[in-house]
């Protein structure tokens, strides 16, 4: 059994087959997954989404990169939300310097409140932290009293040491299987097991496998058994720790089997 701790299954990407695509990440053993939202618009869909997907659980927040769909009164709804729909985590949120024209003070007003509001309600958060590590590091540290994990995780060993020190794991995905991600496949082969989590991030970051396609959560076994091949485990050894990883981080059930989430 695994856990896909970050897919992103509300997306338009997957609606002209979304059942099949649910159906074929069961057959692969990714009974559970997270779904992080990206906008206070989309909430609505993914919430009924999850409701009538046993094995799939929102996440809400304010995606960085979707800063033109955001507005102020948005953090106040997002409690809301939290306080009504009691999700598994607050997320996605973060900051991202890479993309030109979003506004870094911005950015880290909505971050900022949401790192908060998963505080307060103790939850966990997903962050997505792109060129902006050591920023994503210091507002963790200034609110406080936080847990989750950092997706797609693309900083150095040392910043991943102050991460796990925070009580926040990291999320490993497609990249991590491609032969010129040196740095990042050094540090999945020589990571701590328990402070790993593994992720498709779907429709987005395909695997080598399937480079240059659309991503899904089925894909999840692949990138399980290349997180294996560079730790020299078996990958039975690897889905096993990173899905108690994912259940102890986000407080999920544990199903009997693919047939008790049909």
């Amino acid at each position: 059994m695994l856990v896909d701790s970050h897919c992103h299954l509300d997306a338009p990407e997957f609606d002209v087959d979304r059942e099949a695509v649910i159906n074929r990440a069961r057959l692969a053993g990714v009974l559970q997954q997270v779904v992080p939202a990206i906008a206070a618009a989309y909430w609505p869909k993914l919430r009924e989404l999850c409701r009538q997907h046993s094995g799939l659980f929102p996440a809400y927040g304010l995606h960085p990169m979707f800063l033109t769909e955001h507005e102020p009164d948005h953090l106040e709804l997002l409690g809301e939300w939290i306080a009504g729909e009691r999700p598994l985590a607050v997320g996605e949120c973060g900051l991202d310097y890479f993309v030109d024209g979003l506004d870094p003070d911005v950015q880290q007003l909505y971050f900022d409140g949401q790192l908060a509001l998963a505080r307060d309600f103790d939850l966990p958060v997903i962050v997505h932290a792109r060129h902006a590590v050591d920023a994503v590091i210091a507002a963790i540290k200034r609110i406080g009293n936080l847990r989750g994990v950092v997706h797609s995780f693309s900083g150095s060993p040392e910043q991943a040491r102050q991460l796990w020190r925070l009580g926040f794991l990291i999320g490993i995905g497609g990249p991590a299987t491609y032969d010129r991600a040196n740095r990042l496949r050094r540090l999945v082969a020589d990571m701590p097991l328990e402070y790993l989590l593994l992720e498709t991030d779907a429709p987005d970051q395909p695997d080598a496998g399937i480079r240059g396609q659309r991503n899904e959560p089925a894909r999840l076994s692949a990138i399980c058994h290349a997180v294996a091949e560079l730790r020299g485990q078996a990958a039975e050894e690897i889905a096993l720790a990173t899905t108690a990883n994912a259940r102890a981080l986000f407080k999920l059930p544990t199903p009997a089997s693919a047939d008790a989430l049909a």
